[in-house]
């Protein structure tokens, strides 16, 4: 399951936190959150981020 949390700490401060996304697709999912909430002190990346991105082919190609 894909995550995204926004936790509002008592300092003002937010965070988001992804979970359930591999490679990059995390940083796409949150860019708009991010955006909405102001300007990003900083970026801390999971395992998950390392992760390589499982691609699905759509058809199987035929080989004559």
């Amino acid at each position: 399951m894909k995550v995204i949390e926004i936790i509002i700490l008592s300092t003002g401060e937010s965070r988001l936190e992804t979970r359930g996304f591999q490679g990059s697709e995390c940083r796409e999912a949150s860019r708009a959150l991010e955006a909405a909430l102001g300007k990003k002190i900083t970026d801390i990346v999971t395992a998950e981020f390392h992760e390589s991105e499982v691609v699905q082919p759509s058809h199987l190609e035929q080989k004559e």
